[in-house]
């Protein structure tokens, strides 16, 4: 969508990085489980920003491919990863119609909501592959302009996977927060269900 490239360009083209250049904390608190649990080294970040949660699992040892909707994001992720001497496929694409086709052995959804892409991440998730989703919970204390469907509703996303084969490894909301979110840790299952 135009609108949505437009703005985040907007957003990610002023001259300073506007994320810091260490991952999420729960991506960082959790890594020791992921590098475990992972079946393989293949990794997805769904709408990437800049970068920095893709560049993390790059940097211990997995094959990043990194999709978001702005050129500028995208820009400044090559360039520190140009800069740190480390490889990240970056792709932009507008994930309202890009479709996944490959598969992964962990994805990473932070701060971004389409509940349609959900049931499509998992269909691309190997068998025993993590799915680790972290984004914004619409409570009354929510702060800011934001788009009600992007928004979690509470307790919504234990529900979003409960449909699926597999198992919920972490979850926890946050709905004080600032922002409030909701975190996952979903692992598919390693066999397919009869």
């Amino acid at each position: 969508m135009e609108k949505d490239r437009t703005k985040w360009n907007s957003k990610y083209g002023v001259p300073d990085y506007i994320f810091p250049f260490t991952p999420s904390r729960f991506l960082e608190e959790n890594l020791d489980l992921v590098l475990r649990l992972a079946p393989g080294n293949r990794a997805l970040d769904i709408a990437c920003g800049e970068g920095r949660n893709a560049i993390y699992l790059a940097r211990h040892g997995f094959d990043v491919t990194a999709i978001d909707i702005s050129e500028q994001g995208l820009a400044k992720g090559r360039t520190r990863c140009w800069r740190e001497g480390i490889r990240v496929n970056f792709v932009c694409a507008d994930l309202e119609q890009y479709r996944l086709s490959e598969k992964y052995d962990v994805i990473l959804n932070f701060n971004f909501l389409l509940r349609d892409l959900v049931p499509e991440a998992i269909a691309s998730l190997t068998p025993g592959g993590l799915l680790i989703m972290e984004t914004i919970v619409d409570t009354p204390n929510l702060e800011g302009m934001h788009t009600k469907s992007f928004l979690l509703q509470p307790g919504e996303l234990r529900r979003l996977f409960a449909w699926y084969p597999g198992k919920i490894l972490r979850s926890d909301e946050s709905p004080t927060g600032t922002p409030p979110v909701a975190r996952m840790i979903f692992q598919k299952s390693a066999a397919p269900m009869n």
